[in-house]
């Protein structure tokens, strides 16, 4: 790939984050909750329950970010944190009832932003765009820059 492409490649990419960016600011932040929070809600809702180092791998934060982003959740009575009987330094966050709400209207809200986004798309182009986004998932797993 010659200067010129990965040029491309990072502009559009750079304008495809910030146009997400803006959903998540103004759709995802509901309840209060910040994007961060809220990214941790889902993870937390999809997985049930989940440690807090796992979480905090999952959305490449430390562990001392993803504590305080569990800190304010925590206030806020959207999640519980439990630690093992054994190991005290082993923490489970799971969503509380309300932490539950917010989950279902967040994942209702990005369910129908996303079809719409896809439903744009023309048919034909679908399965393209969905394995050439997979592809580039892939390369940004396998070459980390910074």
């Amino acid at each position: 790939m010659n200067t010129k492409e990965s040029h491309y490649l990072r502009e559009l990419i750079r304008i495809l984050v910030r146009n997400l960016g803006i959903l998540e600011k103004s759709e995802a932040t509901c309840c209060g909750t910040t994007v961060a929070q809220c990214h941790a809600i889902v993870e937390i809702g999809r997985a049930a329950e989940i440690s807090l180092n796992e979480l905090a791998e999952l959305l490449s934060l430390d562990k001392s970010t993803m504590s305080r982003t569990i800190n304010n959740l925590v206030q806020s009575d959207l999640v519980v944190r439990e630690l093992h009987p054994e190991d005290r330094r082993y923490v489970t966050i799971k969503l509380t009832e309300e932490g539950l709400k917010v989950f279902k209207s967040i994942e209702s809200s990005m369910e129908q932003y996303y079809k719409s986004i896809f439903s744009s798309i023309p048919e034909e182009k679908r399965e393209q765009v969905l394995e050439s986004l997979q592809l580039l998932i892939d390369a940004a797993k396998e070459d980390k820059c910074c």
